[in-house]
């Protein structure tokens, strides 16, 4: 094998071609002034409670208990479930926080009874009925005091 021998010219022309425009990038890196960071990222919107927002925490406890009674009485009819989720968005649409709040108020209403009862009883029975008719009278108070 015979080895690579370059002229001296031409070695120096490569690493000159190689080096010239690293230095020159270099350069031009500290002539440039540094980018501005970037803008600080907005912070989230706040939810800003609603005047019923106690009556309607209470309303989705409610609902969480009066899915889990009728499901559990195999009762037919409203799907209280979507019902919860159509007040949720109506109600919460850009607003996470408050969304969570009454997310947690329906599942607590839902697993409060779910750890009681385990089978449809007189007493089951009873206990939707009055959450049904304490659901409707706060449906009914907040439509009429804060609705349109």
């Amino acid at each position: 094998m015979i080895p690579l021998r370059l002229p001296v010219f031409l070695l120096a022309a490569l690493l000159s071609a190689h080096l010239v425009p690293a230095e020159a990038f270099a350069q031009s890196r500290k002539q440039q002034p540094a980018p501005a960071p970037p803008p600080a990222a907005a912070p989230p919107a706040e939810d800003k409670p609603a005047p019923y927002d106690q009556q309607l925490n209470r309303l989705a406890e409610v609902l969480g208990s009066i899915t889990y009674l009728r499901a559990l009485c195999g009762a037919k009819g409203e799907d209280w479930r979507e019902t919860m989720q159509q007040l949720l968005e109506a109600d919460t649409a850009n607003e996470p926080g408050r969304r969570e709040k009454l997310t947690a108020a329906y599942n607590r209403g839902y697993r409060s009874f779910a750890a009681i009862h385990t089978a449809c009883t007189p007493a089951a029975q009873t206990a939707a009925e009055r959450y049904r008719n304490e659901g409707a009278t706060l449906a009914t108070e907040i439509t009429s005091r804060f609705g349109n």
